[in-house]
């Protein structure tokens, strides 16, 4: 087992990384000051996998256990299946000391903590991812949220959990075009942190693409350091979290335009690092050299860099309405070189509308 601690004060807690780590959930619940009722929000796919172990695992910690079980996908982070969770939530008398948890991916961590951040006001929160994508970012953080038809993750709240389980051993009934998604948040950490991770992974590529069991626990590992270094400086993104959003960007967006189904978030991250490093190319920031290298490098990992048939004016016209705007202009991550980005928002529209050209 390895451990990696999230400091943030009051807020702070551990991840754990562990093989069958999900069957140990409820005796590591137990060493946190919670009730003994607990709900479990999961998704159908994932549900029939692994809720028999956590619920056993729950169960034989001396918790009374409930469950939501949504549809997969971006369309279950909705306020109307939030209010299923509530309802499930009102409905087993789940109190503030009730943590609520998530098994799943990052739609379900996403709305499972957006329920536990508004559910009475903030009830405790238990994070156990079960796709790469989740477990090397989005169950870091407190990042919670659903989407509105407008834009992706507009309505939300930064809630960090008590609690994160990683068991890589998960990541067997992963599905191939889910794991590829997750090595695309994997990559953005070299390209924004550490240009000896990055060169690390273009060597394991096909160890990783195999889902060799230490090199993806390394990894997890690795991730999970570098997210809580950035996490523990700035917890509610005023600056330097901002990184975390490379490649995010024009991925939302190409995510927005495809109706949340066309492409899935790792996929509209790697076509979105794409397309900020051919903007940072554009404004002269980058190498063109260091634009090849990742191009490649998201290739071999079998991750798309364009949306063919895609509309520029479209995509600009989600990145119009972008979260991270700030007075009218996106706070953009840019790359200066592997392992190395800025935040900008002297980025002009010529340099946007180049790069879109170029991706779609």
């Amino acid at each position: 087992m390895a451990e990696v601690r999230v400091n943030l004060e009051a807020h702070s807690y551990t991840i754990h990384i562990m093989s069958g780590g999900i069957s140990h959930v409820g005796a590591l619940m137990r060493r946190l000051p919670l009730g003994d009722k607990a709900l479990i929000v999961t998704d159908e796919n994932v549900c029939p996998l692994y809720a028999g172990t956590l619920t056993d695992s729950l169960t034989a910690a001396g918790f009374t256990v409930a469950m939501v079980t949504v549809k997969p996908g971006e369309g279950s982070k909705s306020l109307t299946t939030a209010n299923a969770v509530f309802t499930e939530a009102i409905s087993e008398g789940l109190d503030r000391k009730s943590p609520i948890i998530a098994l799943g991916g990052g739609v379900v961590g996403d709305l499972a903590g957006f329920a536990a951040a508004t559910y009475l006001r903030g009830v405790p929160f238990i994070q156990v991812p079960t796709t790469l994508l989740a477990q090397v970012d989005s169950s870091v953080g407190g990042k919670t949220a659903v989407n509105h038809e407008l834009g992706k993750n507009l309505i939300g709240a930064f809630y960090q959990p008590n609690l994160v389980v990683i068991d890589p051993t998960a990541l067997e009934t992963l599905p191939e075009r889910e794991l590829k998604a997750g090595l695309a948040e994997v990559i953005k950490y070299g390209v924004i942190a550490d240009q000896n991770f990055f060169a690390d992974l273009a060597a394991a590529a096909a160890a990783l693409l195999a889902r060799d069991p230490a090199v993806l626990a390394t990894v997890i590992g690795r991730c999970c350091e570098l997210k809580a270094e950035i996490v523990a400086q700035d917890e509610r993104e005023s600056s330097l979290r901002m990184l975390l959003n490379f490649g995010h960007t024009v991925g939302h967006a190409v995510e927005a335009v495809g109706g949340y189904s066309e492409y899935n978030h790792g996929e509209g991250v790697a076509i979105g690092m794409h397309a900020a490093g051919l903007i940072s190319k554009g404004m002269g920031v980058c190498k063109h050299e260091d634009v090849e290298i990742l191009q490649q490098l998201l290739s071999r990992m079998g991750l798309p860099l364009k949306a063919p048939g895609y509309s520029p004016q479209a995509l600009m016209s989600y990145l119009q309405r972008d979260k991270k705007m700030e007075s009218g202009k996106i706070n953009w991550v840019l790359m200066t070189g592997i392992g190395q980005v800025k935040i900008t928002r002297e980025v002009t529209d010529s340099a946007i509308k180049e790069a879109l050209a170029q991706i779609t």
